[in-house]
């Protein structure tokens, strides 16, 4: 029962307490003193009873991430490449702390009525000492940057010279909230206009030219979407089902949506590299394995960290890539991620190509992004 309902309660029995009293004094009747001592311990008791304490590992959980606040904005913007389709800046924002980099790209020309489209770019697994900003996904990001949307592509604390430890996705939350204050540092990044949000405009750090990133840039806040790769597909699926009204979510060979799947298909990735955060990760894993029991969606914990259990508060939109050769995600993560979906009212769906591998590259990539580009404009456009 809760404190708001305690309290009802409790004040209905004082007023039932009143009554009887007052009854049984106007016929003196002896015992009225002893029973309105026996009724006020009974009320007492009901109005102390302790808030039960947060569970271990409640940090971890959807309706946890649910209530913290997430709040940044871009940092210096460090021009490094101009092509004549977009600018590509160095930059950074501050998540939990942390100094967290990334590489900004932003369309040339004027922006739509209320700002760019933009994306939360999020990478799949490299090894966190090998990781650098200006490496892995260049087509990608260029890709969409030359269709008109600003990519954000953040590096993730730990990776590269972001500043904290790796956190890995499946067992932490600290790459959910990375995202999260990604997405809010490019909300930030907006110039108010008469036909804009009025009250979206938080000017950032100044450049070392003396303009602020929202003198530079004008992001639209209603139109970012997420875009995220193989281990990112948790990470953005956990981030949406915090941030439900995330219009558009893209994830190419994406894993572990319901944690029983992880169980169930596991991961092959060659390019893993066992570590000390590795060892921590897998002692953590059978540390809640040891608490709750293996994943399973009836148990309030893997319920409250699995984002399939939140696909109904969603108000945007999904689409899924994958090759059908992967060899480090199998496929059938994403066909039943689709099952899930197809009992909701969320628009969803899911190109399958027949080559291209964890990455979908070769012959494959160019369909994979051109199908990627026309669903974020549907939804971000």
């Amino acid at each position: 029962m809760n404190r708001g309902r305690r309290f009802w309660v409790s004040f209905v029995a004082l007023g039932v307490l009143i009554g009887v009293v007052a009854y049984l004094r106007q016929n003196n009747y002896a015992p009225a003193i002893e029973i309105t001592q026996t009724i006020q311990k009974a009320v007492y008791k009901t109005i102390i009873v302790p808030t039960p304490t947060p569970y271990p590992y409640e940090d971890l959980t959807i309706p946890y991430l649910r209530q913290q606040t997430y709040k940044s904005s871009l940092g210096d913007l460090d021009q490094i490449d101009q092509n004549d389709s977009y600018t590509s800046y160095l930059t950074s924002y501050t998540s939990d702390g942390l100094k967290i980099n990334g590489l900004l790209n932003v369309p040339t020309g004027t922006p739509p009525d209320g700002g760019w489209p933009a994306i939360v770019f999020v990478h799949g697994y490299i090894p966190p000492k090998e990781y650098t900003t200006l490496s892995r996904y260049v087509d990608y990001v260029d890709y969409l940057a030359r269709n008109g949307f600003v990519v954000f592509k953040i590096d993730l604390r730990g990776n590269g010279d972001s500043q904290g430890q790796p956190a890995g996705a499946y067992y932490s939350a600290g790459y959910v909230i990375d995202t999260l204050n990604a997405y809010t540092a490019l909300q930030s990044a907006h110039v108010a206009s008469a036909s804009a949000v009025s009250d979206t405009k938080i000017s950032g750090p100044s450049t070392s030219s003396g303009q602020s990133p929202s003198s530079n840039i004008n992001i639209n806040p209603l139109k970012i979407g997420l875009w995220g790769h193989s281990m990112a597909g948790n990470i953005v699926m956990r981030a949406w089902a915090t941030k439900p009204d995330i219009p558009a979510v893209v994830i190419w060979s994406g894993a572990g949506y319901t944690y029983t799947d992880l169980v169930k298909y596991k991961i092959n990735d060659p390019s893993f590299q066992p570590s000390e955060l590795s060892s921590l990760s897998a002692g953590l894993r059978g540390q809640l394995q040891k608490l709750y029991g293996k994943p399973d969606l009836n148990n309030h914990f893997w319920h409250d960290l699995a984002p399939v259990s939140f696909l109904s508060d969603l108000k945007g939109a999904i689409q899924i890539d994958q090759a059908q050769d992967d060899t480090v995600v199998t496929i059938n993560y994403n066909r039943d991620l689709m099952k899930y979906f197809d009992k909701t009212s969320v628009p969803h769906q899911m190109y399958e190509y027949p080559t291209g591998g964890h990455n979908i590259d070769g012959p494959s990539f160019d369909e994979a992004m051109q199908n990627t580009v026309a669903f974020y404009k549907k939804y971000l456009e």
